[in-house]
């Protein structure tokens, strides 16, 4: 077995935890994995794995050489790739992670796989970040930055928190606030972070309210539940704006305290550095930069839609005076 095919099978070990498995995956007997190991073992002149009579483990020497073998592997199939799709669509298996962010997530895949129906798209959908190397992922979306020299990255849309409400939880409590000091008399939706449970902040642009405790009413963590939450009458969440630009425009959420909030955030495309990305992922990223994510502003709610959820609250209230004033006229949307 040559140094190539040695690497080949020490990699299927480490993702079987097994000579067995990685034989049957590669027509090999587990025996002739176990030898082309052990003379990788004696080239480097380091133990790959721990053995015992139930299972195999790496040892810190074996994850290093595995993280280097995908790396190899992965450019190879990359430049293999791209030699036989320059002349045609890209096309293959793309493993994605990325939040829901309330459905905003698989609407965008659903319009990126009619573009690239060729793609067979592998998607897992959490709040919580990914690993992007470790989970096997081509690419993974998520917030923040990113520092980590294996990583590359590129944003891809940007957004700003908001506060919703449904009109009907308006007309409960006599309209809206006028001030964010008001929010401590309201029930506030919270998201928590799904790895240690504790609650994000909401992030007021005035000092005085950084010490203020506000209502807990419910927490999730998940933006979706927090906009359904919302939209039930629960009370007021503080989500990303993009999540909830199709509840504005159809009046089942209303924006208020607008500018209250002072957070500006981005969303970043992750994938494994590499000179040679894939075009599936190259497609992927590019659609998501140039399609994506849409950021609005405070206006940018459907006038009609609005009009008939604010004659809605004010008829659930008994009310001849608006609850609250009708929106301006809809500004449009600015595209990342």
């Amino acid at each position: 077995m040559d140094s190539f095919s040695a690497l080949q099978a020490f990699v299927r070990a480490a993702e079987f935890h097994s000579f067995t498995d990685a034989g049957r995956e590669l027509c090999l007997s587990s025996s002739a994995i176990g030898k082309a190991i052990s003379r990788l073992e004696e080239r480097h002149g380091v133990r790959l794995f721990n053995r015992n009579t139930r299972s195999i483990t790496l040892t810190h020497e074996g994850q290093l050489l595995l993280e280097s073998c995908r790396r190899i592997f992965s450019e190879i199939e990359n430049v293999e790739n791209e030699f036989a799709e320059t002349k045609g669509a890209p096309k293959g298996k793309l493993r994605v992670s990325m939040p829901l962010l309330g459905g905003v997530a698989a609407s965008l895949l659903a319009r990126f796989l009619k573009e690239y129906p060729d793609i067979e798209l592998d998607a897992d959908f959490a709040e919580r970040p990914a690993e992007v190397i470790d989970g096997g992922y081509d690419v993974v979306v998520r917030a923040g930055d990113v520092d980590d020299s294996r990583l590359m990255s590129r944003r891809v849309g940007s957004y700003r928190l908001a506060l919703v409400c449904s009109p009907e939880y308006l007309a409960q409590r006599a309209g809206e606030p006028d001030r964010a000091e008001d929010l401590i008399n309201h029930a506030c939706l919270h998201l928590k972070d799904a790895a240690t449970g504790k609650l994000h902040p909401w992030p007021f642009a005035s000092p005085e309210m950084s010490h203020v405790c506000l209502q807990v009413t419910a927490v999730a963590n998940a933006t979706e539940a927090l906009i359904v939450f919302a939209e039930s009458g629960m009370g007021i969440a503080c989500v990303p704006d993009f999540t909830v630009h199709r509840h504005l425009a159809d009046g089942s959420l209303r924006r208020i305290l607008c500018g209250c909030l002072e957070h500006q955030g981005s969303l970043r495309a992750i994938w494994p550095s590499s000179r040679f990305p894939s075009p599936r992922l190259r497609a992927f990223i590019d659609f998501l930069a140039r399609r994506g994510f849409a950021y609005s502003d405070c206006a940018t709610i459907d006038q009609g839609s609005a009009k008939r959820s604010l004659e809605a609250a004010n008829a659930t209230a008994g009310r001849t005076k608006p609850a609250y004033p009708i929106p301006p006229k809809p500004a449009s949307l600015l595209s990342l």
